[in-house]
């Protein structure tokens, strides 16, 4: 599970090459506690299921998991397998389903993985209780309400629709609950606004809910969960389950949205200075869009972060310093536009490290992690997956 690395020869950053994606564990477990002490007191019996989507790592499902209840939400059908493998039992694969995914949903049920999936369609509802049939195996099955326009899922004041996807369900699946995602509040201006989704969110999810209750229908589980929503969030009556996933990570749109402060990011991209173009006021890194992405999530924000914020070595963000611009596997860092500040005297072979824009999206980049410990040596590598 974990690569062995001799820590002799690891222990600096300098003996890493680059680019490389860093991992504070420090910061990690900050995180993972602010969230659980927040929802212990908004919520004490409620579950938290957390999103494994961004870390794609056993080694970090283990480490989070560490003394809480072993129940996970993941995108891909990879993510199931990989972390059912180390002996993850409870899962929900939080994207709708197709059919052609529905024989490796059997299959991770049939080796004794409580697997649950989504819907929100009648077509795709008929299909799942078709299989199930055949299979003699019901597939619990919760249908997904749009709670805000974001993007999937049926609205909850569309009860026709909801109870006819229930009822289809019910002819040879398992009709398990309902489920949302606050995806708009990362569209958020100000903490009430991200208040204001969060209370959004619970109201239409419990509002689906009985619906279906009315309606004759048992509703076990009524999820829900964003990291903005679920750290905003005071009131979670009706909520049985809440998920969230980039809240152990955090990232500049976290940052941007004043989720968390630029000091809670857990992950970095370290990289080398590979030469200057003093005329433009550039330092040229080796990190280009292939190890940060090309996602630009804070351009709509008050503070656009280009490709991402410079740190130094250590991690401090350096003032106004940003990676404005990406090639494949080059970097150019200059001045946040506007700014006054004037370009560190940072020499090639020099390393800085990058804060992503979005942490899902920069993770991605990378087949591994470099875990810091406190005093910012690597002392372990986790390794990381991607495929679906």
């Amino acid at each position: 599970m974990t690569e062995p690395i001799n820590p002799q020869n690891l222990a600096d950053f300098a003996d890493l090459q680059t680019p490389a994606l860093l991992l504070d564990l420090s910061i990690v477990d900050a995180n993972t506690a602010r969230l659980r002490q927040h929802l212990a007191r908004v919520a004490p019996d409620i579950l938290h299921r957390p999103h494994l989507k961004t870390a794609k790592s056993t080694d970090i499902a283990e480490h989070v998991l560490a003394g809480q209840r072993r129940a996970i939400t993941v995108s891909t059908l990879r993510e199931a397998e990989e972390f059912a493998a180390i002996g993850i039992n409870d899962i929900l694969f939080a994207v709708g389903i197709v059919p052609s995914k529905l024989e490796r949903v059997l299959a991770l049920r049939e080796a004794g993985i409580d697997l649950k999936i989504i819907v929100d369609n009648v077509a795709m509802a008929k299909e799942i209780a078709r299989f199930s049939r055949e299979k003699s195996s019901p597939i619990p099955t919760l249908i997904e309400i749009d709670c805000d326009g974001h993007r999937s899922g049926v609205k909850s004041s569309d009860a026709a629709m909801i109870a006819a996807i229930a009822a289809s369900l019910e002819d040879g699946a398992e009709m398990a609950g309902v489920m949302t995602h606050a995806g708009g509040s990362y569209d958020a201006s100000s903490a009430a606004q991200i208040a204001r989704a969060a209370t959004s969110e619970v109201t239409e999810i419990t509002r689906s809910a009985r619906i279906l209750r009315d309606a004759g229908f048992e509703v076990p589980i009524v999820s829900l969960g964003s990291t903005p929503t679920a750290l905003s969030v005071q009131d979670l009556s009706g909520v049985t389950e809440v998920r969230a996933g980039v809240y152990m990570f955090f990232d500049l749109v976290m940052s941007g949205l004043r989720v968390c402060p630029v000091e809670a990011i857990a992950l970095s991209v370290l990289t080398t200075v590979i030469g200057h173009q003093p005329d433009k006021g550039w330092i040229i890194v080796d990190a280009g869009w292939m190890a940060m992405s090309r996602d630009r999530g804070t351009a709509s924000q008050e503070l656009d972060q280009g490709y991402g914020l410079v740190c130094d070595q250590s991690g401090k963000p350096c003032d106004d310093l940003i990676m404005i611009s990406a090639n494949q596997e080059h970097g150019i860092i200059t001045a946040r536009p506007g700014s006054t500040a004037s370009l560190p005297d940072i020499a090639v072979g020099d390393q800085l490290r990058i804060l992503p824009n979005h942490a899902c999206s920069t993770a991605a980049q990378h087949d591994r992690y470099h875990v810091l410990d406190t005093d910012n040596g690597v002392k372990a590598i986790w390794p990381r997956f991607n495929g679906w």
